[in-house]
C-alpha cells in the first residue's frame, strides 16, 4: 500500500508516533488509509450539510475495512459572489482546490481518495486533482437542493435573479420580491436547476467517477446518505483492486460525458471544466470535438433555467442512468467502459428506463436534433465562443444588431438598469476573461436583468467572460482570444454590426481584416486590474477559455 511509506518499518517509527498522537491504533494502521476530502463550510448552502455526508462516507470506509482520514477543501458560493469583485475568485479557486488536494494526497501518501463535494468549481477542482495524483478515487456530491415554492410554483435561484429585472421593469413589486426571496432556496444542496454545480455532478456520474444517483438524488434524502456509505465502501474496494482515475477517464469516457452534457442541456461552464479535467488525465478535448458531439446527440431535457423542471424531477424520471440508457438505444454512448462502481457503463444502466417522459424525452421526440451547447467561431471569436443554444429563443438563433460596448460587467449593468439598452442591441462585455478580469467572472446579473426586463427575445449578450449555469437567452461567452490578450473583441466599437448565427456556428463583426488590424494598431495593453495576491499570480499564468482556462505548465 502507498501508505506503507508513512507507517511501515523501523525508519517510520517517528511517523507512527505522530499517527498515534492522532489516536490511531495498530488495527487502523494495518488498513488502507483513505483520504476523505470534505469541502464543508458555513457560507455555501450546497456544502452546509457535507459533514453529515462525510460521516456516512467514513462509516462506509470502515465497513469495508479501511481507515478514513478527513481533510478540508475550500469552496466559493457563486451566487453570493455574483456581481461584485468576489466573483473574480470563483473560477480561480478551482486551481487552488486541485493543488491543495494534490498536496494533501501526496504529502500523506493516502492509498485512495473520496471527494465529498458540491458546487461549481469544487467538483472539477477535486477531479482534476484525482486525475493528476492518479490514485484510486471516487466522488460523492452533496446532491441538489429541492426547488422552492412561491405562489404555487416551483422556483430556484435563477427565478430571483430574473425577478430583480422584473421589479425594475415594474412588473413585480418589492413586496413580492421579498416573498420570493424567502422561498427560493429552502435548504441545503446545490441550487435546484441544471446550473453548473448540478451539471458537473451529473457529468461526474456520466464519466464513471461516481456511483449511480450522484448527480440527482436530493441533498435532503436518506438515499443520499446511503449512497455516501456505499461510496466509502467502494473507495476501499478500488484500492484493493488497483483501479485508478486513468483507467476510467479515457477519451471515450469524456465522449460519453459530452453526449450526456448535450442531452441534458448543461451549463456552458462544462466547456471550461471538462477540458480542464481531461487535460489532467492526459486527454485532449478541443472545441471542435464538442461541436461534433453536439451535432449528433439530441437535446432531451429542459430543466431550469430553460424549462419548468428541476433536479428532483430528473431524479424521479430515472436520473442520469435513464438518460444514458436512452442514448444507448441509438449507440450514442459507449457501453463497454469501466466505472468506479466496478461495473461497465452497460451494466450500470441495464434495465434503466425513462419513468417521466415529460422530463426526459425519447430520442424519437427530442427538443432539438442537436445538443444543448454550441461552439461559435468567426472573426469576432477565432478561438471560439460558447452558447447554451437550448436556452435561446428561436427568434434569436440568428440575429444582427449594433454593438453596445462595455469594458466591465459593472458598466453593462448600469446601462441595463438605466434602460439604455434598446431592442436589437448586442451587448458586448469585454476585459472580463480569465486574464483580463482576472478570473473570468460569471455574469448572471446582466443576463437575468435582461430577462426580467422582457428583452430576452430582442437583445443578445457577448463576452470574453462567462455566464452562469442559471443563464438563458442569447448569451454568448468565452470569446477567445480575450480582449486583454488583444483578441478581436478589443477592436469592436459602439455601433459596429455584429452577426450571430447559432445554427451556422458563427459569430462575426462586420469589419474587414484591414479595419480590424488598423484598430488593433491603436490598441494598448491595459494595466492589470489586480496587482497583488493570488489573482495577480493567476492572471499571469492562466490560459485561454478555449483551453479550459487552465494554468500554464511552464
Amino acid at each position: 500500500m502507498r501508505s506503507d511509506e508513512i507507517k511501515r518499518g523501523v525508519d517510520k517509527a517517528p511517523h507512527r508516533s505522530l499517527l498515534r498522537a492522532l489516536g490511531y491504533i495498530d488495527a487502523e494502521l494495518d488498513r488502507p488509509m483513505i483520504g476523505v476530502v470534505n469541502s464543508f463550510n458555513e457560507i455555501v448552502p450546497g456544502h452546509m450539510h457535507l459533514n453529515d455526508i462525510t460521516e456516512a462516507v467514513k462509516a462506509g470506509v470502515r465497513l469495508a475495512g479501511g481507515t478514513p482520514v478527513e481533510f478540508p477543501a475550500i469552496a466559493v458560493c457563486d451566487g453570493i459572489a455574483m456581481n461584485h469583485s468576489g466573483m473574480k475568485y470563483s473560477l480561480a479557486s478551482r486551481e487552488l482546490i486541485a493543488d491543495s488536494v494534490e498536496v494533501m494526497a501526496e504529502a500523506h501518501r493516502f492509498d485512495g481518495l473520496v471527494l465529498v463535494t458540491a458546487c461549481d468549481k469544487v467538483v472539477p477542482g477535486m477531479i482534476m486533482a484525482a486525475a493528476r495524483v492518479n490514485i484510486p478515487a471516487i466522488v460523492i456530491s452533496g446532491g441538489p437542493m429541492m426547488a422552492g415554492r412561491f405562489n404555487g410554483q416551483n422556483v430556484s435561484l435563477s427565478n430571483i435573479f430574473e425577478a430583480v429585472g422584473r421589479v425594475r421593469a415594474g412588473s413585480m413589486t418589492e413586496e413580492e420580491l421579498a416573498g420570493l426571496e424567502d422561498s427560493t432556496c429552502p435548504g441545503c444542496g446545490s441550487c435546484a436547476g441544471m446550473f453548473t454545480a448540478n451539471s458537473m455532478n451529473c457529468l461526474t456520474e456520466a464519466l464513471g467517477m461516481a456511483l449511480p444517483g450522484n448527480g440527482t438524488i436530493p441533498a435532503v434524502s436518506a438515499a443520499r446518505r446511503r449512497l455516501a456509505k456505499l461510496t466509502g465502501m467502494r473507495a476501499v474496494e478500488l484500492v484493493n483492486q488497483g483501479i485508478c482515475p486513468s483507467d476510467i477517464m479515457t477519451m471515450l469516457a469524456f465522449e460519453n460525458g459530452l453526449a450526456v452534457d448535450m442531452a441534458l442541456g448543461c451549463s456552458t461552464n462544462t466547456v471550461l471544466h471538462l477540458p480542464a479535467i481531461a487535460s489532467e488525465a492526459g486527454v485532449d478535448i478541443d472545441l471542435d470535438m464538442i461541436n461534433r458531439v453536439s451535432e449528433r446527440v439530441p437535446n432531451l431535457c429542459k430543466l431550469s433555467p430553460m424549462g419548468s423542471h428541476f433536479m428532483q424531477d430528473l431524479d424521479e424520471a430515472g436520473g442520469i442512468s435513464a438518460v444514458m440508457a436512452e442514448l444507448s438505444r441509438k449507440k450514442l454512448i459507449r457501453l463497454d467502459l469501466p466505472t468506479v462502481s466496478g461495473d461497465s457503463v452497460g451494466q450500470v444502466i441495464e434495465g434503466r428506463k425513462i419513468v417521466r417522459p415529460d422530463v426526459i424525452r425519447s430520442l424519437d421526440d427530442p427538443y432539438s436534433p442537436g445538443g444543448g451547447i454550441a461552439i461559435l467561431r468567426g472573426n469576432l471569436a477565432p478561438g471560439g465562443a460558447v452558447v447554451k443554444k437550448a436556452g435561446v429563443a428561436p427568434e434569436m438563433l440568428k440575429h444582427s444588431g449594433p454593438a453596445r460596448v462595455f469594458n466591465s460587467e459593472e458598466e453593462a449593468v448600469t446601462a441595463i438598469n438605466g434602460k439604455k439598452i434598446q431592442k436589437g442591441d448586442v451587448i458586448v462585455i469585454r476585459y472580463e476573461g480569465p486574464r483580463g478580469g482576472p478570473g473570468m467572472r460569471e455574469m448572471l446579473t446582466p443576463t437575468a436583468t435582461v430577462m426580467g426586463l422582457g428583452l430576452d427575445r430582442d437583445v443578445a449578450l457577448i463576452t470574453d467572460g462567462r455566464f452562469s449555469g442559471a443563464t438563458r437567452g442569447a448569451s454568448i461567452g468565452h470569446v477567445s482570444p480575450e480582449a486583454a490578450d488583444g483578441g478581436p473583441i478589443a477592436a469592436v466599437r459602439e455601433g459596429d454590426i455584429i452577426d450571430i448565427d447559432i445554427p451556422g456556428n458563427s459569430l462575426n463583426v462586420r469589419l474587414s481584416d484591414a479595419e480590424t488590424e488598423a484598430r488593433m494598431k491603436e490598441w494598448t495593453q491595459p494595466e492589470p486590474r489586480v496587482k497583488k495576491g493570488y489573482l495577480a499570480r493567476y492572471a499571469k499564468m492562466v490560459t485561454s477559455a478555449s483551453t479550459g482556462a487552465v494554468l500554464r505548465r511552464d
